[in-house]
């Protein structure tokens, strides 16, 4: 089983970290976590475009997390997808999707009469609204949502794969959250939100009330590798970076006082797989110890 990081973002606008969005394939199988901005081009960039994938899975309804959900399904449409897409997320997916395909019908309409391509399947959606417990089990890949603690955003979850006797865990936007940690316990890996409070300052845009707020519903970076410990997994990597730039060395250390084991700062097109512990970004490769 493996993981890509396609987009590492938050709402900021950085070229640099796109908006949050994960993919992750084992045996021809392939699921999206989330469709943050500029996730059409990572997926092609990561070798899986969007006609490729099994199921999106959205952990919830906030704008950063879902905003590329139809450049989506009309890229993937694009690349010849001939099935439904099947999507699964909180409660009020139905709303978000039903409600963002008959926004577009018109252009839609006009685009499959004009083109006279030879499916619109890709067009026909499989909604399933999700609650805490398994999502999918095919035999192959088993994929349970955990309740997330991202108040007031009611319905928010973290979701954790587990094939080929391998295990992943995503946290999805949360504050410390004790149901995550038991769900995710002895992952090969947790992919984890990072609030980096100290590089967040009071502006013309942004009042100390404000940062304290958003700072309530997210795993701020002092808190993170506790969550990793708890969890006793094997390998912690942080992502959906809030702000977008910061000081990675301070970052570190500043894990490193709650969690002693392996730490990656997630990127963009980052990729790792469970079974053989090796990390891959652009020409870089990294092989952690086998057991």
């Amino acid at each position: 089983m493996e993981f890509v990081l396609l987009g590492t973002g938050c709402p900021q606008c950085d070229p640099g970290r796109l908006g949050p969005s994960n993919l992750v394939r084992h045996e021809g199988r392939a699921f999206l976590v989330d469709c943050g901005s500029g996730v059409t081009q990572r997926l092609v960039e990561a070798g899986t475009p969007g006609a490729a994938l099994d199921a999106i899975l959205l952990t919830h309804l906030h704008s950063d997390h879902v905003v590329d959900f139809y450049q989506l399904v009309i890229s993937s449409w694009h690349q010849g997808r001939d099935r439904p897409q099947r999507v699964f997320g909180p409660p009020g997916t139905r709303r978000f999707v039903e409600g963002t395909m008959a926004l577009w019908e018109p252009e839609r309409s006009q685009r499959i009469a004009h083109e006279l391509r030879p499916s619109t399947a890709a067009f026909e959606m499989d909604i399933v609204e999700i609650a805490p417990g398994t999502i999918w089990d095919d035999g192959t890949m088993r994929i349970q949502a955990v309740a997330a603690n991202h108040h007031p955003v009611r319905d928010a979850f973290g979701f954790v794969f587990e094939a080929g006797g391998r295990k992943l865990a995503f946290s999805g936007d949360t504050a410390y959250c004790p149901a995550l940690i038991e769900a995710a316990r002895g992952a090969d890996a947790l992919v984890h939100e990072c609030f980096i409070h100290r590089e967040m300052k009071p502006s013309t845009s942004r009042s100390p009330e404000g940062m304290r707020n958003v700072a309530a519903y997210h795993t701020l970076s002092g808190e993170v590798g506790r969550v990793a410990r708890e969890a006793e997994v094997r390998l912690l990597v942080l992502n959906h970076f809030v702000p977008t730039r910061f000081d990675r060395a301070a970052l570190i250390a500043e894990v490193r006082e709650t969690w002693r084991g392996p730490l990656v700062i997630g990127e963009d097109l980052m990729a790792y797989d469970c079974a053989t512990r090796s990390l891959a970004h652009r020409d870089a490769r990294l092989s952690f110890a086998l057991d």
